[in-house]
This record gives C-alpha cells, structure tokens and sequence, in this order.
C-alpha cells in the first residue's frame, strides 16, 4: 500500500541515523515544551478562569485533556507512522523510539531536578 506524503514530510531512503535522532530530538522538545504549556495553563487555570467549581471548567479539563492526547500523538507518533505505511518500517520504528528515548531522559532530568531543588 502506498500513501502519498506531502513534500515536508518526504523521506530520504538513505537517512542516516544521525537524521533519524535529530527528528526525534526536535518531536520530543516540541512535545516537552507543549507539554510545559498545558501543564502551565493547568496550574494557573484557577487564576485565569475564576474561582468555584461548574460544570464549564469540567469541560475545559476534559477539552484541554482530549486534545491534548491528539496532539502528543500526532507529534510522538505521526511521522513514523507516515514513515512506516511508506515501506521505512525499520526507520519508523526507530524514530518512535527514539522520540520516545529522549521524553524519558528529559522526565528524569526534570524529576533529577526537582528531587534536588526539594532537597534544598
């Protein structure tokens, strides 16, 4: 089965690994920094929607939650997916991965972070 990917998401059937790593580093940051931005927007969600509970800031979270899973899969797993139905399986796997690799490192080193600042 063929799908046709558009010209940004084309893929080079001789990448290197190194290519295949720096993809996964720039999902895996983009996906961290979106995460920092919900996570922020969640925090301060009491200070920019009001105070007291209804039935509207329910749905805000439920909103706010949903879409979010779209997104994360969508960067995490969308261009290896792309990747893998065009014949790269090897290479979609292993950009998945990686991705995936490098959101670990990052939640330990925030965690690493936080241990040390409470440690203070």
């Amino acid at each position: 089965m063929y799908v046709y990917i558009p010209h940004v998401y084309t893929y080079d059937t001789k990448m290197k690994n190194s290519h295949i790593t720096k993809h996964a580093f720039v999902h895996a940051v983009g996906a961290t920094v979106y995460i920092a931005l919900v996570a922020f927007f969640m925090t301060n969600g009491e200070g920019l929607l009001g105070k007291g509970d209804n039935v509207w800031k329910g749905i805000a979270f439920l909103l706010t939650f949903v879409i979010s899973a779209a997104v994360m899969g969508m960067t995490i797993f969308g261009r290896p997916a792309l990747w893998y139905m065009n014949g790269s399986k090897k290479d979609a796997v292993m950009l998945a991965l990686w991705t995936v690799g490098f959101l670990i490192a990052f939640a330990l080193i925030l965690i690493a972070l936080l241990v040390l600042q409470a440690a203070r």
